[in-house]
């Protein structure tokens, strides 16, 4: 009988949906121990060992770690896929998978509210409440500012249509950008540089690659409007922290709305903690009570699909593999 590792903590030793999908394609479910580090390379391979099949969160599947294993699937529990090396499996014949459909909805809803918990200084406001003061100070309004998104793949594209509907104007940069997409939402295209000049709010929803390792540095940040807002609901590496943090001491930003960092969880000595124009969140943009249901079956759904032999074309990122391809 096959064996499938459930990595993602959420789900350890929580049979649902997806476990139900798994063991009704004949596959034993596995978990792994409680308290293991999922990230360590040892731990991570010796949880491996005798598997065929990883519904993964975000561990690090290097080529040193993939090529140790036996696994003929690496099925991501939502759309980032950066914690896996690509190259390598596709080289090891390794389907590597992703969960597309509602995680984007629920990305692209908590990177509003977000950046709504900011603007309106909910934190504040809440925490006034609480210790009985009653201050009344007016703060800023999205309606009629520009968000800049960069990023316009599956969530970018879910966050224009949410800041459309919140009556901002929408620019956008991505290196590939869906021109039917624009053109039917009214973002328009631009530059890198020209949206951090334009825009009123910076949203990023980019994947880590050598391109976009900090991405947003000392450099972007001086290019970015005096006031502006800057929102990272996708990944921690694509921001130079140092950078930020003295962007948002000096006044050159109003503020940030942050669910991702450098290092997780975040350090208690980092800076980002002694600012109070930052609202910060423990990157989960795309869990909500839908995805966390969703991902883990659809997930589950291609690893069983791809055993029985069909190709779950809309979830296989390398899709080279798919002529000769056979469990």
């Amino acid at each position: 009988m096959p064996r499938a590792l459930v990595n993602p903590p959420m789900l350890l030793n929580r049979p649902g949906r997806y476990s139900e999908i798994l063991q009704g394609g004949g596959f034993e479910v596995v978990y792994p121990p409680t308290g293991a580090d999922r990230k360590d390379p040892a731990t991570l391979l010796r949880m491996l060992d005798g598997v065929d099949a990883i519904l993964a969160s975000v561990e690090p599947l290097t080529r040193d770690i993939l090529s140790q294993s036996q696994l003929r699937v690496v099925a991501r529990s939502g759309v980032g896929y950066d914690s896996v090396d690509v190259t390598a499996a596709t080289d090891l014949g390794i389907v590597v998978t992703i969960a597309p459909g509602e995680v984007e909805k629920s990305a692209a809803e908590h990177a509003i509210a977000l950046l709504l918990c900011l603007t309106r200084g909910l934190v504040e406001r809440d925490q006034n409440v609480r210790a009985g003061r009653w201050v009344i100070r007016a703060r800023p309004r999205i309606a009629g500012k520009t968000i800049g998104i960069v990023g316009l793949g599956r969530i970018g594209k879910e966050m224009a249509k949410r800041a459309v509907g919140l009556g901002m104007e929408v620019i956008a940069y991505d290196p590939l950008p869906d021109q039917e997409f624009a053109d039917a939402q009214g973002v328009a295209l631009c530059s890198f540089d020209e949206l951090l000049a334009t825009a009123d709010v910076v949203s990023l929803h980019l994947p880590t690659t050598p391109e976009t390792a900090d991405i947003i540095n000392a450099d972007a940040l001086a290019k970015m409007k005096k006031g502006a807002i800057f929102v990272n609901t996708s990944r921690g590496a694509t921001v130079d922290e140092d950078a930020l943090c003295d962007a948002l001491s000096n006044g050159h930003l109003f503020g940030a709305a942050l669910d991702v960092f450098k290092q997780e969880p975040l350090p208690l000595d980092s800076p980002l903690l002694q600012l109070d124009n930052v609202v910060l969140c423990t990157h989960l943009g795309g869990l909500d009570n839908v995805s966390e249901v969703a991902m883990p079956a659809t997930a589950a759904q291609c690893i069983v699909d791809l055993y029985e032999g069909r190709w779950p074309e809309a979830c296989v990122i390398n899709k080279e593999l798919r002529d000769g391809w056979s469990w």
